[in-house]
């Protein structure tokens, strides 16, 4: 890389020019180092997932398990229930994107792990399942993104599965975005 920067900019004289003219010339030129944009593309997606956490956040933990008991709300998730399902299924998917094993099962009725309980643990976990899903999206490339991969589905492409993750995710935030409002809580994406 020296001798490089010292053929495209000759007269830089000390350390630090050519400390800058490097980090010009970094910003400047395509690498291979940088990301891939079908990656950049996902993980820009996935950080709307901010908003399933920052409504979790918003929620109180005394009603983390509230469900809905009139209307057509028969035998549906309590919210703690819906953020850890969220969670459970990123993860999931994730591991598919990955070709690997999902570090949580479904667990009962889809919904991870059953010792995972209270406001500040569940939103723990679906932190931490957005952890892995940025492993998950950060590895589709321009190469990969089409491979065909083996799902409880069938055979989908990896950027289908990696999609799940975003639109299963959104399903789940507008029925907690009811439960919530049910309760008083404007969602924080709602707040002007």
């Amino acid at each position: 890389m020296t001798n490089l920067l010292r053929r495209i900019v000759p007269y830089v004289a000390g350390r630090a020019e050519m400390r800058l003219a490097a980090l010009v010339i970094a910003i400047l030129l395509p690498s291979t180092a940088m990301a891939d944009p079908i990656a950049d593309a996902y993980l820009r997606q996935l950080d709307l997932l901010q908003q399933v956490v920052t409504l979790a956040e918003a929620m109180p933990a005394d009603r983390y398990d509230f469900r809905p008991s009139t209307g057509a709300f028969t035998d549906v998730r309590t919210f703690g229930e819906q953020v850890k399902h969220v969670a459970t299924m990123i993860y999931m998917t994730g591991a598919i994107v990955l070709q690997e094993r999902s570090p949580y099962g479904p667990g009962t009725n889809d919904n991870g792990p059953d010792d995972i309980t209270g406001k500040d643990r569940i939103v723990d976990y679906l932190k931490a399942s957005l952890v892995y899903a940025r492993r998950a999206m950060a590895s589709l490339t321009q190469k990969n993104h089409l491979d065909p991969i083996k799902t409880y589905f069938g055979s989908q492409l990896r950027i289908e599965v990696a999609d799940g993750i975003i639109y299963h995710s959104f399903d789940h935030y507008g029925q907690m975005v009811v439960y919530a409002r049910m309760n008083g809580v404007i969602p924080p994406a709602s707040r002007r």
